[in-house]
């Protein structure tokens, strides 16, 4: 077997069984799960409606590039969403159908790095771990840039060696942030574009969290929208990764798309060919349906807001946690180490959060997610204010 399989280390959901193993949690309160960030609001029952309708295409085996009235779907939702003018997306070369983002995030990793000894996949820390595993498997190192709340959890980008720089060949961006939250501004989206232009490495920024922001008149930058706004209608070495999963509350369908810059997709979708990842069809009819609606997306924002401000009445007495820029968590920094302040909500309050270790590595003597836990707002609003009141007196107990 691969080699570089060793190296991928247990996903943090593993690392939280361990930590919760021979606990026996209060069998008077019923457990509520902050841990996953899998939406559990309905999905939209038209989209249910089409896939339902659609059975049938169960007979036809789908293109790996989907169909035409898709990649057309998708690119008017990026023209409409990022202010990119309409024709500045080409359906047949500017976007690709993908089962998801995990999928896509890996599988395109795979297929960009170039096996040298010294490439480099630089991504924020703490982070999504798919980021990790994927640099692993292409033969990569992992560079990491610590998120600290000195910097508003983003990275510290000007700190960066010019050596990293010259070695990397992927730099992923998570914006909105998982699991802090935190948006990248246009300005820095411009930056990183020129920095990606200066040493000719791939920007890859992971916006599958950009539909669940707060505020209505300030929705998080996207990085083809950057590039817009610097006349770059080639999306020359951008990438961008977006699902339904959390936008239409639709995990389980694992759609997404990928897109940005033709002369890099063109590869891909020869890979992917080989690879064998292509979007049953009933999915892709439903996904259409999805992406060419916004009034359920409007509604699911206003459900997340509603959460937010509920348990942040609760918890801000006794947590310095505040509104995240965007997504549905909230990354709150805790009184004791995080993963015994995880295994003690468990073990009294029969409720579950994820530490922030668990999405984090060491790096300059720094674990950047330590004494953070990881909160998923996505049960109901009942719920979740049932949650914060929980953590409340759990803290108050300590």
């Amino acid at each position: 077997m691969n080699p570089d399989l060793d190296r991928l280390q247990p996903y943090p959901f593993e690392k939280l069984a361990v930590l919760k193993a021979g606990v026996q949690p209060p069998t008077s309160l019923e457990h509520i799960s902050l841990g996953i960030g899998e939406p559990k609001h309905p999905a939209p029952p038209f989209v249910l409606e089409v896939m339902a309708d659609n059975l049938s295409c169960l007979s036809n085996y789908p293109t790996t590039k989907g169909m035409p009235e898709l990649r057309q779907a998708i690119a008017g939702w990026c023209e409409r969403r990022f202010e990119l003018g309409a024709g500045n997306v080409d359906p047949d070369r500017n976007v690709l159908p993908v089962n998801g983002t995990r999928e896509a995030i890996f599988a395109f990793t795979q297929a960009a790095v170039a096996r040298k000894p010294d490439a480099l996949v630089v991504a924020p820390n703490p982070f999504y771990q798919i980021y990790e595993g994927a640099a692993y498997l292409a033969g990569a190192e992992p560079h990491y840039l610590n998120c600290l709340p000195e910097n508003g959890f983003i990275p510290d980008y000007d700190a960066v060696p010019a050596d990293v720089w010259q070695r990397c060949q992927l730099l992923f961006v998570c914006s909105p942030g998982n699991p802090t939250g935190a948006v990248h501004d246009m300005d820095t989206l411009k930056k990183l574009i020129a920095l990606a232009d200066e040493h000719d490495f791939i920007l890859c920024s992971d916006e599958c969290y950009s539909e669940l922001y707060p505020d209505e008149n300030n929705k998080p930058a996207g990085l083809l929208q950057a590039c817009a706004e610097l006349g770059r209608s080639d999306y020359a070495r951008c990438i961008v990764f977006h699902s339904l999963s959390k936008r239409s509350n639709l995990p389980g369908m694992r759609s997404g798309f990928i897109a940005g810059d033709a002369s890099l997709l063109e590869p891909f979708l020869l890979y992917r060919t080989y690879h064998g990842c292509s979007m049953p069809i009933q999915h892709q009819l439903a996904s259409i349906a999805a992406w060419n609606d916004e009034a359920h997306v409007l509604e699911n924002r206003s459900q997340y807001r509603h959460k937010f401000e509920a348990v942040l009445r609760v918890l801000q007495p006794v947590m310095d946690v505040q509104q995240s820029d965007a997504s549905f968590y909230l990354w709150a920094p805790t009184p004791i180490a995080d993963d015994e302040f995880a295994k003690g909500l468990f073990e009294q309050q029969n409720l579950t959060v994820l530490p922030g270790r668990y999405l984090s590595r060491e790096i300059d003597g720094v674990v950047p997610g330590a004494g953070f836990v990881r909160m998923a707002l996505v049960a109901t609003v009942s719920e979740c204010v049932e949650a914060a009141e929980r953590i409340r007196r759990y803290i108050e107990s300590l």
